[in-house]
Parts: structure tokens; C-alpha cells; sequence
């Protein structure tokens, strides 16, 4: 996502700095850093901590957290302001990191884990099948929007415009 988001809003290269890549830009007349951990997804809290030491923002208002989720089927967007990790070993992380659950997410769900899966770590490092992919692709241009919206009208908005279902349901 990250990725997608770099390329559509012409930012410049992603920098390494620390256990991360980050580059920045300007929209909608402010400032913003895209953050992209390069740690284990359990230790992306390490991000956050890195980018609050050396950036001063308000985590309830300027932090958007963007997620893949298992618990959620494949095409569904979730944003939320705050709230439980609900069992998200990345969201942990950076609520650790945080001292507090007021930060807003977006997941996006990848799910649900097939009755056949013998492990759900190794399942979700797993490719995406062909229709996954394309469903994915699919996706993404309300992920940016949604995005976008987050960071030009607040979360409220951007929740009651993107909280959606995906089509495969």
C-alpha cells in the first residue's frame, strides 16, 4: 500500500531511516510522512516509537496506521479511530509503542483463513492466488481515497465514506 501511495502522489524514494523507509510530501497544504516498517509485522511499534522521537504529532489525530487483517474478508476496508488490537499482533505493537489505543487505523482485510490451513503465520506469508490479486488491484484506489479523505476531512468522514464490505462476500 505504501508503495501505491508513494507512486500516485509522486513522492520522492523511500530512505532508510532506522528500521524503516520513509519518505514525505506535502498534501493538502501539509505536511505528511509515510512511514514503512521493514521490521517483522509484530514489531512495527518500533516504527512509531522512531518516527514520534524525531517528528512531535498528536497520535489521535495524525497517526493512521494501515493494516493487513485476517479477521476481515478479502476487499473489506475498516477504518477506525481508535479501539482494540482485537488479537492484531502489528496493532499490539504499536498500541505498546503508543501507551494508548487513540490512533486511528485502516485495515484491510485478506481473509479468512481456510479450515485447511496448518498454520495461520505461514498462510498469511503465503502469495495471493491470481483472483486475490486481482481483487487486491481492485481495491486500491479507495484505499488511497479513503486515505486521502482521512487526511483531508478527519476519520469520521472517511469512516462513514469507505467502511465497505467486499464484493466477495
Amino acid at each position: 500500500m505504501a508503495d501505491v501511495i508513494k507512486e500516485q502522489w509522486r513522492l520522492p524514494k523511500f530512505r532508510r531511516v532506522g528500521r524503516s523507509l520513509v519518505t514525505q510530501g506535502m498534501r493538502y497544504r501539509a505536511p505528511f510522512i509515510l512511514v514503512k516498517p521493514q521490521t517483522y509485522m509484530n514489531l512495527s511499534g518500533s516504527a512509531v516509537t522512531s518516527l514520534l522521537a524525531s517528528t512531535p504529532l498528536d497520535p489521535s489525530s495524525e497517526l493512521l496506521v494501515l493494516v493487513d487483517d485476517l479477521d476481515l474478508p478479502l476487499g473489506t476496508l475498516r477504518l477506525r479511530a481508535r479501539g482494540s488490537a482485537g488479537g492484531h499482533n502489528g496493532l499490539k505493537s504499536v498500541e505498546a509503542a503508543l501507551g494508548s489505543d487513540e490512533y486511528a487505523r485502516l485495515r484491510i482485510g485478506i481473509g479468512p483463513l481456510p479450515d485447511d490451513a496448518p498454520d495461520q503465520a505461514d498462510w498469511v506469508l503465503t502469495p495471493f492466488a491470481q483472483t486475490e490479486l486481482s481483487q487486491l488491484a481492485d481495491l486500491l484506489p479507495s484505499l488511497v481515497d479513503a486515505v486521502e479523505c482521512w487526511m483531508s476531512e478527519g476519520i469520521e468522514i472517511a469512516m462513514n465514506r469507505y467502511n465497505r464490505r467486499g464484493t466477495t462476500e
